[in-house]
């Protein structure tokens, strides 16, 4: 076997000194994103079929759907939804070749933030208000 001096050769950038780019971590957290819209769509679900089985079983997934939990719960698969949908978007201009820049990536994941968050928070004035 080859005598290999193994303790002069630099190292690969490891998570802890290399940082990713925003584009990369708003293409994570579209996937992130789309898998945690589960949590909200499965709450939702289980109080339509609560409310065709029993008002027993309504009051509880009821009871749980207005708690500090549930509340939490909907209101993080509605800011889910707003960014899964505006990164949809992203990718769809992606596909047609728009965007594709290093500083248009970071402008248009700079977007999504600013624009999720905002969205979410008309949604909850929106529903506060009516």
């Amino acid at each position: 076997m080859a005598d290999v001096n193994r303790g002069n050769r630099p190292l690969s950038p490891h998570l802890q000194v290399y940082r990713l780019p925003l584009a990369a971590v708003t293409s994570i957290m579209t996937r992130i994103t789309g898998h945690a819209l589960v949590a909200g769509i499965v709450l939702i679900v289980w109080w339509l079929v609560a409310a065709v089985a029993s008002p027993g079983a309504f009051a509880c997934a009821d009871w749980v759907m207005r708690s500090w939990i549930g509340f939490i719960i909907l209101t993080g698969s509605m800011w889910a939804l707003w960014y899964h949908t505006l990164a949809g978007i992203r990718h769809l201009c992606y596909d047609a070749g728009y965007g594709l820049e290093i500083g248009q990536a970071q402008k248009s994941s700079q977007a999504i933030i600013a624009g999720s968050v905002a969205l979410a928070v008309l949604t909850l004035i929106i529903y506060f208000l009516f």
